[in-house]
């Protein structure tokens, strides 16, 4: 289309706006405010029948009641986020590796709001026809599908969870009576070590390295010790991180189970 049809285009859009149209305030400041006050209404008196009908232990019309307070010192609990960030949460298991983290944190989600943000400035054809944007309509094909796909995949993501130290032991095919054994089995379970490494079926599979058969590296205790407690003075510039809250003996502990833990799964 040519300037001067496009100046002609917006000159009749203009009277037509003048003729037909109405003005944002009071009209649809108006409208919004209206609809807005119903959305807030709608969500008040569901927190109202949620609360009022379940009592005494009753489910009531909308779940229970949360009896259980938060433990904020909790190591045990796998936050998961919101439905409407499954998307974002399962391209961190996609770019899981240290120096990738911030492709699919800031990279990738930066860059699609920039190209959003650019289009009606990049796109300012006038024709409306789907049958005419087949480039538009493939893209848009393509988000939907890809987000889609990663919010089911988030959503469905097997997560690490805690392990007792004799579920750890008997998932690898440990047999064992050695107290300090099962007391390292236990505090690796609850420690977190799981959301990176996988032992034995236990684990997420996270970016860290299979443990199940860690014990047939030789190493010592010590070296066990000094790696849980700071692995950087030992690997400078790796990824895993210390656990300095660790007893001496809990950390014994820990070199104890990873030592014995020899049978590959």
């Amino acid at each position: 289309m040519s300037s001067k049809a496009q100046r002609e285009e917006f000159k009749r859009y203009k009277e037509d706006v003048e003729k037909r149209g109405k003005k944002f305030f009071p009209h649809a400041m108006f409208h919004d405010t209206v609809m807005s006050l119903v959305v807030v209404c709608v969500i008040v008196g569901l927190a109202c029948v949620w609360y009022f009908s379940a009592r005494d232990g009753d489910s009531g019309l909308l779940g229970p009641l949360y009896t259980d307070e938060a433990d904020p010192g909790t190591r045990t609990f796998t936050p998961r986020p919101d439905w409407y960030f499954y998307f974002l949460f399962y391209l961190l298991r996609i770019f899981k590796w240290p120096d990738s983290v911030i492709l699919g944190t800031v990279g990738i989600p930066t860059i699609c709001i920039v190209l959003l943000l650019a289009l009606p400035f990049l796109d300012r054809r006038m024709e409306r026809r789907l049958s005419r944007r087949p480039v538009a309509i493939v893209a848009a094909l393509l988000v939907i599908a890809s987000m889609g796909i990663l919010t089911y995949k988030g959503a469905t993501a097997r997560e690490a969870a805690s392990a007792s130290g004799e579920a750890l032991l008997a998932g690898n095919g440990i047999e064992t009576d050695d107290e300090e054994v099962i007391a390292g089995a236990n505090i690796f379970g609850v420690a977190g070590c799981l959301n990176c490494h996988t032992y034995g079926n236990q684990g997420a599979g996270g970016p860290g390295p299979n443990l199940s058969d860690v014990g047939s590296l030789g190493r010592s205790d010590e070296y066990w010790v000094e790696w849980v407690r700071d692995p950087q003075s030992i690997k400078p510039g790796t990824a895993m991180p210390g656990f300095p809250s660790l007893t001496d003996e809990q950390l014994q502990q820990v070199a104890a189970f990873l030592n014995a833990s020899k049978t590959g799964g």
